[in-house]
């Protein structure tokens, strides 16, 4: 009889752990040098500030930039779950307000190459994992890879960072496009970094937003629009994330503006299940 009830209860924790709804967002970027990372982890953190259970996972091949803007070193980082068959539970760790965050580390290269078992392994932990958070976080590396893409292409959302500058405007179209002729569906959602000014923001928005239009036939909705503070400089300098260095800054102001927005939407009919299946289905797919 005893074992009976404990089947019973495992099997309606595992019916719940697939229910189980959360956000996840993958934050890219046509080119490096825009911000990404910076967005990534002040975003983040506002969002645990605010009382979701967060997890930044930092798939920024090999850089560890998440760490370096914190002043933190991990003790493990996504290398040691595939070099030394450490849980992925145990390669967390934790930052300001409660963020929890994987660190990219310099071996992260690897998790492109992923056997079978390890592949198992991997969606097996990251499915258990996910169970003890609102949002998931993913701070791609810069551009599209065949191997990003399989991230990417798995998540609910898509955070596109660009600044005002044509170059870095063109780079964003480029990755939108790329992404959206792999899924038409996935939402993106721009955030204009750098910007001289809300007018400057608004019309680079338009800009990219028009050749999406016209040129993709879909939508781009504008996240969020951080002016160009120099705060942020004194921050990365000093290694302490801008939204705590100086929390009434523009830029800290522009991002707590961009979490409520994201905060305020639905997780929507978006479940653990959904997401691991559709992330096995890509990482198994060799071609």
């Amino acid at each position: 009889m005893n074992d009976q009830a404990e089947r019973l209860r495992a099997r309606l924790k595992e019916e719940d752990n697939r229910n189980h709804q959360f956000k996840t967002i993958a934050v890219v970027s046509g080119k490096g040098g825009v911000g990404k990372t910076n967005f990534s982890l002040n975003f983040s953190i506002s969002l645990s500030k605010t009382g979701y259970r967060v997890l930044l996972f930092d798939l920024d091949i090999g850089m560890g930039n998440v760490e370096i803007l914190m002043g933190r070193s991990a003790k493990y980082s996504i290398a040691d779950f595939l070099e030394l068959d450490i849980p992925l539970n145990n390669i967390i760790s934790e930052g300001p307000y409660g963020l929890n965050y994987i660190g990219g580390g310099t071996g992260l290269s690897h998790i492109v190459k992923l056997d079978d078992e390890q592949i198992s392994r991997f969606t097996g932990e990251l499915a258990q994992l996910i169970q003890n958070y609102d949002y998931i976080i993913f701070d791609m590396g810069a551009g599209i890879t065949e191997e990003s893409a399989k991230f990417i292409l798995s998540v609910q959302e898509i955070a596109v960072i660009t600044t005002p500058e044509p170059t870095s405007i063109t780079d964003a179209y480029s990755v939108m496009k790329h992404i959206h002729l792999l899924d038409h569906k996935i939402p993106f959602q721009l955030v204009i970094n750098r910007s001289e000014g809300e007018r400057e923001g608004q019309e680079t928005y338009k800009r990219i937003s028009a050749v999406t239009s016209r040129f993709l036939g879909r939508d781009a909705d504008l996240l969020g629009i951080i002016p160009d503070d120099r705060t942020i400089q004194q921050a990365v300098k000093r290694q302490i994330p801008f939204i705590i260095y100086h929390e009434n800054s523009a830029a800290s102001k522009a991002i707590r503006s961009m979490t409520e927005k994201v905060g305020g939407r639905p997780a929507g009919e978006y479940h653990t299940s959904q997401f691991i299946s559709k992330l096995k289905k890509f990482l198994f797919n060799r071609g």
